[in-house]
């Protein structure tokens, strides 16, 4: 029968701690006593009888203590030892003081319960948005929403100097946003100012960083949206609408000048050019005219009469040779006027054709000469 089982009838059976059944629970001492024996026999301790007093429990008490401090060392040793990575930079805090050297990339150790270490990433690029609403230089309200970036430039202030970093960045931020917005316009805010409006913020809340030594770097600030309230959003699209109707149309206006002006110049160029092209052949030609009248006069001088017919016949042919009219004349009758119509077309035609008629030309009197030498012949 187990030993667990009532009503055995062996009252010489005992429980697993060496008791008999009708002894109750088992003694603790004795079972502490037992375990003691046997480590101590385990660790070169000799084994104490019943009757007392044999067994040294000092040499195992020692052993059991040094190992046990072993371990500690080796587990307060291993607990002390950590690795930063590249991205990483850390400081180390002595009872509460910190260290000047900075800890860099690698594997290090240091006395757990003696130094803290704050190890913090150094490379990655934090984003904090920021949304508010903000008065402007003309006493309008708008809705700015902006994401802020930054890197840790400085670990050790950004881990000793400043209690909340963030919190510092975002006060800045409000501060900074408030007075850029307030000395600005509306219409600059929400149209063509909002590329100028990151940058005055970003410099701004890079001024306040360095001032309360947080050790951030701000890298970008991106303004996401700039609206006014909704109340208003209408008539303000409406207005907006008409500032980009007047600008596309300064633009055409602009294009238009920018084509039409090269043109007028390039006309008035082109007069005057002419002009001067016609002041040079009229000079030209009237001093030809004043020349030719002094030769003429001096053949005039010497021969009056022949010189007056050959200029009659001159002008008579010039005269006839432009006119469409033919005139017969009939002895004993009436003149007849002949008008030849194949004449009248060609001359037409060759009225097209040539569309700028000469200057004004006078008889031809260049065969004066010929009519002087035919007159000295007869005589």
């Amino acid at each position: 029968m187990a030993w667990n089982e009532p009503g055995g009838g062996n009252q010489g059976d005992k429980d697993p701690w060496g008791n008999r059944n009708d002894e109750g629970p088992p003694d603790l001492d004795e079972a502490f006593r037992k375990l003691q024996a046997n480590l101590s026999q385990m660790f070169g301790g000799s084994r104490t009888g019943q009757g007392g007093g044999g067994g040294t429990a000092r040499p195992f008490n020692a052993a059991l203590f040094g190992l046990l401090g072993l371990v500690l060392l080796l587990i307060y040793f291993f607990l002390g030892v950590y690795q930063v990575d590249q991205q990483q930079r850390g400081v180390v805090l002595r009872f509460g003081e910190a260290q000047d050297e900075i800890i860099l990339p690698g594997l290090h150790w240091n006395a757990p319960i003696i130094d803290q270490v704050l190890i913090e990433n150094v490379t990655r690029v934090r984003s904090r948005p920021h949304d508010s609403e903000m008065l402007t230089e003309d006493e309008n309200i708008v809705k700015v929403k902006m994401t802020v970036q930054y890197v840790i430039s400085d670990i050790k202030s950004y881990a000793l100097k400043v209690r909340e970093p963030e919190k510092s960045l975002f006060q800045a931020t409000e501060s900074a946003l408030r007075h850029v917005v307030g000395s600005t316009e509306m219409h600059e805010v929400l149209t063509e100012g909002r590329a100028t409006l990151g940058l005055e913020v970003k410099d701004r809340i890079q001024t306040y960083m360095n001032n309360y030594g947080t050790g951030i770097q701000v890298t970008q600030v991106n303004i996401d949206e700039t609206a006014p309230p909704d109340a208003v959003r209408a008539a303000f699209d409406d207005v907006i609408k008409a500032r980009e109707d007047e600008v596309r149309l300064r633009n055409e206006a602009d294009a238009y000048a920018n084509q039409v002006v090269p043109e007028a110049r390039g006309d008035a160029q082109r007069l005057l050019e002419e002009a001067q092209a016609y002041k040079e052949r009229v000079i030209a030609q009237s001093r030809g005219e004043a020349e030719r009248f002094n030769k003429l006069y001096k053949e005039y001088s010497l021969a009056p009469e022949v010189t007056k017919t050959r200029m009659y016949i001159d002008t008579m042919e010039s005269v006839m040779t432009n006119s469409t009219k033919v005139m017969i004349d009939v002895d004993g009758g009436n003149n007849l006027l002949y008008l030849p119509l194949d004449k009248i077309m060609e001359q037409s035609q060759s009225g097209k054709n040539n569309s700028q008629p000469e200057a004004s030309s006078g008889p031809n009197y260049g065969n004066v000469n010929e009519s002087r030498s035919r007159r000295e012949r007869r005589q």
